[in-house]
């Protein structure tokens, strides 16, 4: 059975401390209009962001502080599904290609690397709407003891 963005919003805010509940989706994610796609337990989450024009540089493509902010979107959810609470402690980016104002949207893929006791390895994609990769990132995740803990 396929989940749907109010099916991985309810399984993040379950296991959310009360104080953040109202806040998922986080303002961040919904002001970018970031969509659920697919999600697999442990391993991924995809996403898709549109390319909006309040998004671009002066020469047209999506800035890549956009495209980043879009990766941690993914990322990050996907960090808490896994290992809550967790942060990110490093997010290294590298840009292959422009995503274009030709481009409607961009799809975004975060999976599992490596876990263990203390951190999550996680790898990151982005993708125009021909599959090509436009962003690649690495993060690692503190894993946070459990309040009261």
């Amino acid at each position: 059975m396929a989940l749907t963005g109010d099916d991985i919003n309810a399984l993040i805010r379950a296991q959310a401390p009360e104080a953040v509940k109202a806040l998922i989706p986080p303002p961040c994610l919904v002001d970018m209009a970031g969509e659920f796609l697919e999600y697999e337990e442990g391993r991924r989450l995809v996403m898709r962001f549109p390319v909006l024009p309040r998004y671009r540089n002066p020469m047209g493509h999506m800035q890549g502080g956009f495209i980043v902010a879009a990766l941690d979107n993914t990322l990050g959810p996907f960090s808490y599904l896994i290992a809550p609470p967790s942060v990110t402690t490093s997010l290294n980016t590298q840009y292959l290609r422009p995503a274009s104002a030709a481009d409607a949207f961009i799809v975004c893929e975060a999976r599992l690397v490596e876990r263990t006791r203390n951190v999550l390895h996680l790898h990151g994609e982005a993708r125009n709407p021909a599959g090509k990769t436009v962003a690649l990132c690495q993060s690692m995740n503190q894993i946070l003891p459990s309040p009261g803990n």
